[in-house]
């Protein structure tokens, strides 16, 4: 199958579409604060949110704008040939001749049962609610940074808890060779060493590739190239040991205030309450003001200037002593002259002002089924928002429980990890002196190996608990 080969000029228009749009990160160790602006800054769907935004506060100033009076001119040019009427005597002519007329007209309306005004107030709630949409989608690709970050640091810490396993093993099984080839230990201890550093090393590896894979999709959601040699800064663990402060209903209470979502359904509601006001303005008459200025322009116009008067011999006669005798009547001459352009605008200026009542009698029911549509809407818009806050109470209520069992599970780790270390340190201390064998030794490692993960996966889930329950309140998360 015969290649087909991209443009050069496509390459060139999506490295620049590229180059435009992502934000590169910084040189060094990435905090998770750059991480998150970074993420942001390059998310489509973060910027698709923005341009609804910019559409939705044009729409709130457009509609500002019409309750200002409109202002529209119109000029109209046109030849004539045959039969018409002129313009300027509005008789009928026939000949060629050119006309214009230029006009300016202007209205503004009065009165339309308030929904200019009640259309401003919903147009304003809607991009405040565009704006909390915008503000949703940040959060939640923040929280989604968060945890993949958590994950980053938490596969850091693992693969650093399967290396020192991986060494304390190499070293056992140095040891156990040099007994071996004395001759003073069974050759079944160095076999299960053996096997016990294979399966480290094997952990070891499956350690790298989970961190090196949670790297990746960090990566991903901030929509950059991967870098594997990037690192990653500690977070503050301060607040390991430390409860929670607050209590699931103070933290509902918070929520129905700050966070992006409840406070976005609740702007939807009201603004689709101003939009049963603006469908119900409509029924009522509408009172409007309007001004006119125009004028025309005939070149068939023309103006007659007097010259003289003279007398002229008429078809007439009368009969003097029986002949006929020719009526002398005066004639008064004139010259035509075209008039001129300016001149006849001048004098063909008219203007109006007028003071116009639409009243609705009868549309097709169209303006109160607009009225019906819109109360359905509301209702819509209603349920949407009780649904929310209820799906958001029980969201909150979910994530305290997860924060308070990662708490003590944290807790409890701890006081497990410490158990596990002394029962190592002294099974480690037995084997090494030749009085304990390897199934002690493999069984108190195993413990510690596994105690030690286990703490390290609580601790970071604690912290993810912790921001969860900071989202919610609206609170920075970094």
């Amino acid at each position: 199958m015969k290649k087909r080969r991209v443009p050069l000029m496509v390459i060139l228009f999506l490295l620049a579409g590229w180059g435009s749009y992502a934000q590169d990160l910084p040189a060094g160790t990435l905090s998770l604060r750059q991480c998150i602006e970074t993420a942001i800054a390059n998310n489509r769907d973060v910027r698709q949110g923005d341009l609804q935004v910019q559409e939705d506060r044009l729409n709130w100033k457009q509609s500002k704008l019409n309750m200002l009076p409109d202002l529209n001119g119109i000029l109209n040019h046109q030849l004539n040939t045959g039969r018409s009427i002129d313009p300027f005597t509005n008789g009928y002519i026939n000949q060629n001749y050119s006309s214009a007329a230029y006009s300016i007209n202007s209205g503004v309306i009065l009165f339309n049962g308030f929904s200019i005004q009640n259309g401003i107030k919903q147009n304003s709630l809607a991009y405040e609610a565009s704006k909390m949409d915008g503000q949703q989608i940040k959060d939640n690709l923040t929280i989604n940074v968060i945890l993949a970050y958590l994950q980053v640091l938490s596969n850091r810490d693992l693969v650093a808890q399967a290396a020192e396993q991986v060494e304390l093993s190499k070293k056992q099984v140095e040891r156990l060779e040099l007994l071996n080839r004395d001759g003073a230990i069974p050759p079944s201890q160095l076999s299960d060493l053996r096997g016990q550093f294979a399966g480290d090393r094997l952990a070891y590896l499956n350690a790298e590739k989970a961190w090196e894979s949670s790297k990746i999709y960090l990566f991903q959601l901030m929509n950059l190239p991967y870098g594997s040699d990037r690192s990653f800064e500690n977070i503050e663990t301060s607040s390991f040991a430390a409860s929670y402060p607050d209590t699931p209903d103070k933290i509902y209470a918070t929520a129905l205030e700050k966070f992006a979502l409840a406070r976005s359904v609740d702007l939807r509601k009201e603004s689709a309450e101003k939009a049963v006001k603006v469908f119900q303005g409509q029924l009522f008459p509408t009172l409007s003001l309007n001004g006119n200025l125009s004028s025309n322009y005939s070149s068939a116009a023309t103006k007659a200037l007097f010259l003289n008067s003279t007398d002229v011999t008429s078809d007439d006669y009368v009969v003097v002593n029986g002949n006929s005798v020719p009526v002398i009547r005066k004639q008064n001459n004139y010259n035509y002259q075209k008039i001129k352009y300016g001149s006849q605008l001048d004098n063909n200026l008219f203007t109006s002002v007028s003071l116009n009542l639409r009243i609705p009698i009868f549309n097709a029911g169209s303006a109160r089924n607009r009225v019906k549509m819109a109360r359905i809407r509301l209702e819509s818009t209603d349920i949407a928002a009780k649904t929310t806050k209820i799906q958001l109470q029980q969201s909150i209520e979910q994530a305290y429980l997860n924060m308070t069992t990662a708490f003590q599970s944290y807790k409890t780790l701890l006081e497990q990890v410490t158990a596990y270390q002394e029962s190592f340190r002294a099974a480690e201390i037995r084997f090494n002196e030749g009085v304990g064998n390897t199934i002690d030794y493999l069984t108190a490692k195993t413990n510690l190996d596994r105690a030690n993960i286990n703490l390290i996966n609580a601790k970071y889930d604690y912290v993810l608990r912790i921001r969860i329950l900071d989202f919610y309140q609206g609170k920075p998360l970094w």
